[in-house]
């Protein structure tokens, strides 16, 4: 089946730009692109898409309220990814808060905004890998804790130590030699034994454990 995907950013470049880049997968089809967020929450509710891209700031709706309302819709099963230049706190804290499905900076490779959207089908959420590391420091300045030594193989060990590093899964296959499908369940193998996490809190316990340092 395809899976199907709405644009919504301001700039005809941008979605042009991601209509590109996921157009190279055979599964996944753009049906609908806003220039705005009123457009974009018009798009959402027809079409009831897959994945939504949006970007924070645009006319009308901006991308932070579209993340709140589409939550909030029981109807609509739409995950939302946000694309934005903006790497602040602020927006990061509210759109993973109010239900975003990854939080991606536009300057990020191409292969991380399929990585995302297939992400987002599966109920996990990928960020990039700047937000990534500015969110590790957040959680260590607060004392956050994971469980302390979860039983996780050899294998398991080297990739939760390259997503503490803030690779995808595309770069921990090409560093460890393996394909990123069987990444991909080391990674979910992961974040079961540490009590169901989020990437995030992979990277997290990596640090906190002591683990990245023996890279």
């Amino acid at each position: 089946m395809m899976t199907t995907v709405v644009i919504a950013d301001d700039h005809d470049m941008v979605r042009h730009g991601f209509r590109m880049v996921l157009s190279t997968q055979p599964d996944l089809t753009v049906v609908g692109e806003a220039s705005n967020g009123n457009a974009a929450w018009d798009l959402v509710r027809r079409l009831h898409p897959a994945v939504l891209l949006a970007d924070i700031r645009m006319p009308g709706i901006d991308g932070l309220e579209l993340v709140r309302r589409i939550a909030a819709t029981s109807d609509l099963a739409t995950k939302v990814i946000v694309v934005t230049t903006f790497n602040e706190d602020e927006y990061v804290t509210r759109a993973l808060r109010d239900g975003a499905s990854g939080f991606l900076l536009k300057t990020s490779a191409p292969g991380l905004l399929v990585e995302a959207v297939r992400a987002a089908l599966v109920g996990s959420a990928l960020i990039s890998p700047e937000v990534t590391v500015r969110l590790l420091e957040r959680l260590r300045a607060g004392r956050e804790t994971l469980q302390p030594d979860p039983p996780l193989t050899p294998r398991e060990r080297d990739v939760a130590k390259l997503v503490a590093r803030g690779l995808s899964n595309d770069e921990i296959g090409a560093t460890l030699h393996i394909a990123p499908g069987t990444i991909k369940t080391h990674v979910s193998h992961i974040s079961m034994k540490l009590g169901n996490v989020t990437r995030v809190r992979i990277a997290a316990w990596a640090w906190e454990s002591g683990l990245v340092s023996r890279l």
